[in-house]
């Protein structure tokens, strides 16, 4: 069997298994583990808190182009998205490793812009880059690795949807993936939309005071849209062992998107890279969530009991089904 015909969530199913075979309940580092392969960080019980660690790479061609994204970008864009992991289980971020593999003819101002911003973004949520590795490669590779804890006694898990929930969302979805479209494609619009999407793909705001507010609340079931909402939402139910609905009409598209793209719900849906944070919890609590968030919160539809259809359906204004493809990143998929 090649990559291709196991696909991501295979292998990593596939490596989930391989290594619990080396499980040692009686050891004290597997007895403090919580979270281990399969969320978005994996978590362990600290003497005095849950810590919490998760890390990302980016490699030049397949997750960026730099004909198209500027070394500021990069730099922040490459901590944010792990920021963003910390954000989806409810916790602060604290430290974090930067490894940059580098083609010898890179220009050394590039890397300076590159740090220079990267600790823009890290002193904004309160991090530190203590330290990471530099290795010579024939392309570019980064790799961020990021620490951080709860000081709460849980975290946010995609494990812990339940049956007759809303289906939650905060900010508004689409602006990232429309703005690759735009600047693949060289369209033409004016400059403040332009610049406007260019931020929304290049400079995302991990939502790391509002992961915060939602487990201090009561939420127990978070993930970040990095894949698509589509395919994050079944990354839920499949954690979960449940079902989801979504009514298209009440996904929060962005207006940008909305009035300048004709497929403008397919970039909501199935785009990716929004890094907001998807969420479940009961009617009243969620209600109270919006109260308390500064952002939107929009709910999109519910938690159902598993049954032996597809993961999340699709319904129209008119209560209808809407077939679809899963249309999120995935990586190896041909």
């Amino acid at each position: 069997m090649k990559l291709y015909e196991l696909g991501e969530l295979g292998l990593i199913n596939l490596i989930r298994e391989v290594t619990n075979k080396a499980k040692r309940p009686q050891s004290h580092p597997w007895q403090k583990l919580l979270v281990g392969i399969g969320d978005d960080a994996s978590a362990w019980q600290n003497d005095s808190n849950i810590q919490l660690v998760t890390t990302d790479s980016l490699v030049e061609n397949v997750h960026f182009d730099l004909d198209v994204i500027s070394w500021e970008e990069l730099g922040w864009k490459s901590l944010a998205v792990s920021l963003s992991d910390i954000a989806a289980m409810g916790g602060l971020p604290e430290y974090a490793l930067v490894s940059l593999a580098l083609p010898p003819h890179i220009e050394v101002d590039n890397i300076y812009q590159f740090y220079t911003s990267i600790t823009q973004v890290a002193n904004q949520f309160h991090t530190i880059i203590c330290g990471g590795d530099i290795v010579a490669a024939p392309n570019i590779l980064i790799t961020t690795t990021v620490f951080g804890y709860s000081n709460l006694k849980s975290i946010l898990l995609r494990s812990a949807a339940s049956p007759g929930e809303q289906i939650a969302v905060t900010g508004h979805l689409g602006l990232s993936s429309a703005g690759l479209e735009a600047l693949k494609n060289k369209i033409n619009l004016d400059d403040e939309t332009s610049s406007n999407l260019r931020r929304g793909h290049f400079n995302p705001i991990p939502r790391i005071q509002e992961g915060q507010t939602l487990l201090q609340h009561g939420i127990r079931c978070a993930i970040d849209i990095s894949d698509g909402l589509i395919s994050d939402l079944e990354h839920i139910c499949e954690a979960s062992g449940v079902n989801a609905t979504v009514k298209i009409d009440q996904v929060p598209v962005h207006p940008i998107v909305r009035e300048n793209f004709p497929n403008y719900e397919r970039f909501a849906l199935h785009g990716g890279e929004d890094y907001e944070l998807l969420f479940t919890g009961g009617k009243d609590l969620i209600h109270h969530i919006k109260q308390l968030l500064d952002c939107p919160v929009t709910v999109i539809g519910d938690i159902r009991e598993k049954n032996l259809s597809g993961k999340v359906s699709l319904i129209d204004s008119n209560g209808d089904t809407i077939p679809y493809e899963i249309a999120g990143w995935e990586h190896f998929r041909q």
